[in-house]
């Protein structure tokens, strides 16, 4: 006769596996939360001493005393500003519809899964989209706009998923309830579905940006500048990122270069951490309000 699974051994086995499990789970987190830390640590080690505000200050040179990270900051702002501006509305609309106002047909279907598919695709591949459509197609040349619209293309999918995500868990008696009262569709999202949902799709607006602020790929697929003496002044103009130039200068064989892109990674890092903390203010706002 087999043992049932409530006898003693078999849950002693049970949570014998279980907190086997536990340990490598904690010990996988610990072991990536170590080498994050060692890594920040030797990036601040190595680009606290060039961390003035001359390096804010300077535009790149080929001396590295004289090397500065402006115009890859001005870019870097430019590009992640109009990125959100792009993206954020275009992806809370895509999903508000595809989960409050869409049938569940073939065709919406077919869309959902086509989504999902597209936050797995390589970075590269954009790149090469946003080169032959923005940059050739629509002649918008190797400008800001044009990486923006990359970045979006590559952001778009994750913000969509994050925001359905966030807009399902919205418990469905609130719909009812303003149903009930003689509120419309419209009513009840705006009203009463979206402002709950609001901290959730922040979280995944969040992952997204940063995902965005870090790529290299696209940008030098569209063509972005590795050395710019300039700052972007619209839309339109040649551009600059943090990613490309810390790339640029990790590439050079000097020393002096390698620790100046050790200041940039902390410039970058810097950049990302105030822009999410920015999203978390707002977040706790509409939570606090809610």
């Amino acid at each position: 006769m087999k043992p049932s699974l409530t006898t003693p051994k078999s849950l002693k086995r049970r949570r014998s596996r279980a907190r086997l499990f536990r340990r490598i789970c904690q010990s996988l987190t610990w072991f990536c939360l170590v080498l994050l830390a060692l890594l920040l640590i030797h990036a601040t080690r190595e680009g606290l001493p060039w961390l003035d505000i001359g390096f804010l200050t300077e535009f790149p040179s080929r001396f590295p005393e004289r090397a500065g990270i402006k115009s890859a900051l001005f870019g870097t702002l430019w590009l992640i500003s109009l990125t959100a501006l792009i993206s954020i509305p275009f992806g809370v609309a895509a999903a508000l519809y595809l989960e409050e106002y869409a049938a569940k047909t073939r065709l919406n279907s077919l869309i959902e899964v086509s989504i999902a598919n597209l936050a797995g695709v390589p970075s590269i591949v954009y790149g090469i989209l946003g080169l032959t459509v923005f940059v050739r197609w629509m002649s918008l040349g190797r400008s800001v706009l044009a990486g923006a619209m990359t970045m979006s293309l590559l952001i778009l999918p994750v913000i969509i998923i994050a925001s359905r995500e966030a807009l399902r868990a919205v418990p469905s008696s609130i719909r009812q309830a303003a149903f009930a009262l003689g509120a419309t569709q419209w009513q009840t999202t705006r009203h009463h579905v979206l402002p709950a949902a609001i901290p959730g799709i922040l979280t995944g607006t969040i992952l997204a940006l940063s995902r965005a602020i870090g790529e290299t790929a696209p940008l030098i697929m569209i063509g972005a500048l590795t050395y710019v003496a300039f700052t972007p002044e619209g839309p339109m103009d040649a551009f600059t990122a943090l990613p490309i130039q810390i790339f640029n200068w990790v590439s050079r064989p000097q020393p002096e270069f390698h620790e100046l892109a050790a200041a940039g990674i902390v410039v970058l890092l810097t950049v990302l951490l105030m822009m999410n903390a920015v999203a978390v203010l707002i977040r706790h706002r509409s939570q606090r309000n809610k």
